[in-house]
């Protein structure tokens, strides 16, 4: 069981982040935690495993118990042997180099005999249907794939609670899926389950029960039948993500949005393969409508992300060019006139603050421009904040931002709207549909149905491309 009482936290330097705090979760509830971004969901489950304040450093008020344990007067070793986590960005929380070592880690340190691990790793493995990532590298493997490794090894460790923060973040329409299979197994073993998530209707035959919060705190408790009554009109307007998992390569989008312009950027000879490995791809040639919003979308591991860097000219093994008008663009000149918005934002954060993020991205630094971008994206309150220190949405939001002031004219997104809220998909496709307003090329890869629905003018599916097969390109 987990109980808050009178729970109250603010981080070091930061606003109060938890106001008041009550809740009780019974052993065997499936609890949704959800609300806009910023709202305190992350921060509420890390008072369950230990994070705050064993980690997180700030002012802890009221108590917080897992099983009759205090969490602040325990270690996080001892919390951990009850508690398993996966987090919004699963990268940090692997150890190992490979996908069966990282399966093995955590029953490894509650010091399991090797016959029951090996047990344990075989029946999540077949449970789930996930060999086929078993014995890879995970520096090989795909944002969605990374979640599965997450989810796998908690589902391997003997734990009773298990937390999971945004996890359907990076996974497509399989993976999500593959995550309702999980989530249904560990109902059906008895397991506490806490979720805090953005997109929910996917938890619905699962939930037992859902808690709104707003501004720190929980302002409405709802009843599983009670949550799935609801419009998607209203759970919109509650800032929730309403849509159901479906296909990207099966939406219908509105060509109407099409500015009718037959220019193209056109992608020769890419070809790309990890050392000593297969081919991830190989594409002869490949035909971008220019000034439109191109989205790529297919199932996690088709190499989608791998293709953006390829594109942009990061990965300098692949020698491709890009015919952009009359000119011929090689890696070099690729990197110095496209810009990418990774996937895990993390890697492009550099400065102390959210507004110099921004100004570093200008070719001639314009503190106004700055600040009304970051206005347009909600952000002017961060202005003076580290990066760093902001909600996984918000740095997504600020890696958007500086997308926007660099002023390139073609601008690549991976994955733009993961961990963001309803009303700030909205805003990232608005700023999106500006961008192409402005004579910008946009292609993402994203698994978004909404955001496809609302800002994509052309579609190109990225499945059946990889394992060495040639494919010519053209929409």
């Amino acid at each position: 069981m987990i109980s808050f009482e009178n729970v109250s936290f603010q981080y070091t330097g930061e606003q109060e982040c938890l106001k008041n705090i009550n809740l009780t979760v019974n052993d065997g509830d499936v609890v949704l935690v959800c609300g806009p971004s910023g709202c305190g969901k992350s921060t509420l489950v890390r008072c369950v495993n230990g994070l705050i304040p064993h980690f997180y450093r700030g002012e802890l008020t009221g108590t917080v118990t897992v099983n009759g344990t205090c969490v602040a007067q325990t270690t996080l070793r001892k919390i951990s042997r009850h508690v398993g986590t996966v987090f919004q960005n699963p990268r940090s929380q692997f150890f190992n180099v490979d996908t069966t070592s990282e399966l093995a880690f955590g029953c490894e340190n509650f010091g399991l005999p090797p016959e029951e691990i090996e047990q344990r790793i075989n029946s999540v493995v077949n449970r789930h249907e996930i060999g086929y990532l078993m014995d890879r590298s995970i520096f090989r493997l795909s944002g969605g794939e990374k979640q599965k490794i997450a989810c796998a090894s908690i589902a391997v460790e003997p734990v009773d609670v298990i937390i999971l923060d945004e996890p359907s973040a990076n996974l497509d329409y399989q993976g999500i899926r593959e995550l309702q299979k999980m989530i249904a197994a560990w109902k059906e073993d008895h397991k506490t389950v806490l979720i805090a998530e953005h997109r929910i209707a996917y938890l619905f035959p699962y939930i037992t029960r859902a808690l709104l919060m707003k501004d720190g705190g929980i302002v409405r408790e709802y009843s599983a039948d009670e949550i799935r009554e609801l419009s998607e009109e209203k759970l919109h307007s509650l800032g929730l993500r309403a849509e159901q998992a479906e296909d990207p390569s099966e939406i219908r989008i509105d060509t109407d949005m099409r500015r009718g312009n037959t220019d193209t950027l056109v992608l020769s000879n890419m070809k790309y393969s990890y050392r000593k490995e297969k081919p991830v791809f190989d594409i002869p040639r490949m035909e971008i409508p220019a000034g439109e919003i191109v989205g790529i979308v297919g199932a996690n591991g088709a190499g989608k992300s791998t293709f953006l860097r390829c594109l942009c000219g990061m990965e300098k093994s692949c020698k491709a060019t890009l015919k952009v008008g009359d000119e011929l663009w090689n890696n070099k000149q690729r990197r110095r006139n496209l810009y990418l918005v990774m996937q895990d934002v993390n890697h492009q954060l550099f400065t102390d603050s959210v507004l110099e993020e921004v100004m570093i991205s200008q070719e001639n630094e314009n503190r106004e421009e700055a600040l009304e971008i970051l206005r347009s994206l909600d952000l002017e309150a961060y202005a003076d904040k580290h990066p760093l220190a902001l909600s996984g949405g918000q740095k997504q939001r600020v890696a958007v931002a500086s997308a926007i002031a660099s002023g390139r004219n073609v601008i690549l997104f991976d994955e733009p709207t993961s961990g963001l809220d309803y009303s700030h998909m909205l805003q990232v496709s608005e700023l999106l549909k500006k961008l192409r307003e402005n004579g910008r090329t946009v292609i993402l890869v994203t698994h978004d149905t909404e955001l496809i629905k609302t800002a994509c003018t052309y579609i190109i599916p990225f499945a059946g491309i990889k394992h060495g097969e040639k494919k010519e390109m053209i929409i």
